[in-house]
């Protein structure tokens, strides 16, 4: 996700954990099991890489080492997706050795380093290199000439830089909640937070959508406007389609085994950390001016996402050159996509992109 935890402030569901003991631990002893690989040729890793001059935390997970590897970027800035993947993950893991990693001041990057000295390296072209970085170093450890590389939410306007910059790493890029143009995405999701309200004659929201209209505009984004801008898209299903709330994403990294009850409240504080150092180059992003693609390029697009509106992404795949392109619609899907829609999100990740890696290492091995 962007921004959610800047939306909510720090996350209620996070913070109970604070100064208990873990009252989920038999919860997640059982999830653990459950989890556990333990085919021969599996792998089942967990490990910091020393990547742009910090210590990063990096979870490999697949029933056969010899699958493709999806390196998952995660969204945010610092909203890890590693310990909510116990939810969606698992089927995955039997055609992919699946990576997913905290980013940099995400997680448990951000309780395993001294951020003393950290606030200027939170950039968009560090999270960049970062990934560039952990493609190399996972080509090299697992023996596999490219990674499919698949970013969500925040998460892809990091990948679709690092595709841009290093195609030579990847078999194909599969965008989930794409970010096209910030500001454009703003004003689409205001827009149909406004239109739902107006439809429901729902006073309250009128009131605090009216006071920051017109949106974006030409107004600065202060962070009291996005927190109104985002709050109603989200309350009208925009995070989660059919639902006013998400706590079922929230919540889930409480039953996290890769987590401690510490690491969990990590997940607030480095988002609070980064926030602000990293939201006045977000709101520039702009990938409107690309009209080619280097690598085959999949946007998954979610019917009723007005986190990240699917509408922005659709028009830019529909203008763009690249060796193969795809938009697939997930129809009951809003921004959570693998939560939401995991079987869809598997079928189409094992028919439409796992070929690609199958065949470019077939060919190569002539």
């Amino acid at each position: 996700m962007f921004f959610l935890l800047l939306l909510l402030g720090t996350s209620a569901s996070f913070a109970q954990t604070s100064g208990l003991t873990d009252e989920y631990a038999n919860s997640k002893a059982i999830l653990a099991d459950l989890s556990k690989i333990v085919s021969p040729n599996g792998v089942q890793e967990s490990y910091t890489v020393a990547i742009g001059g910090i210590k990063q935390w990096v979870y490999v997970r697949g029933q056969d080492k010899r699958n493709p590897i999806i390196l998952f970027v995660h969204g945010g800035p610092a909203s890890p997706m590693a310990p909510v993947s116990w939810m969606f993950q698992r089927p995955l893991e039997e055609y992919f050795t699946m990576v997913q990693y905290d980013q940099r001041a995400a997680g448990k990057t951000y309780a395993t380093n001294d951020t003393t000295g950290l606030a200027p390296s939170i950039r968009i072209e560090q999270y960049v290199q970062d990934a560039i970085d952990l493609a190399e170093l996972l080509r090299k450890k697992y023996g596999q000439p490219k990674v499919i590389l698949m970013g969500h939410s925040w998460g892809t306007i990091v990948s679709m830089q690092a595709a841009l910059k290093r195609p030579d790493l990847f078999y194909a890029y599969v965008g989930i909640g794409q970010v096209i143009n910030t500001q454009e995405n703003e004003r689409v999701s205001f827009e149909y937070a406004l239109k739902r309200a107006t439809a429901e004659h729902n006073e309250v929201t009128l009131k605090e959508l009216r006071s920051i209209a017109p949106y974006p505009g030409n107004q600065p984004i202060t962070r009291k406007r996005i927190i109104i801008a985002r709050k109603w898209p989200q309350y009208y299903g925009g995070l989660s389609a059919y639902r006013s709330e998400s706590k079922y994403y929230f919540n889930a990294p409480l039953l996290s085994y890769e987590y401690s009850s510490k690491e969990v409240e990590a997940i607030d504080q480095g988002s609070l950390f980064t926030l602000g150092r990293i939201l006045p180059a977000f709101l520039q992003v702009d990938f409107k001016p690309v009209k080619s693609f280097p690598i085959p390029v999949f946007m998954l697009m979610g019917r009723h996402d007005y986190t990240t509106p699917s509408e922005p992404t659709a028009s830019w795949l529909a203008q763009v050159k690249a060796p193969l392109k795809r938009g697939i619609w997930f129809e009951n899907s809003a921004h959570l996509i693998p939560l939401e829609e995991p079987g869809k999100l598997l079928l189409t990740l094992v028919n439409e992109i796992r070929p690609l890696a199958l065949q470019t290492t077939s060919t190569s091995k002539k």
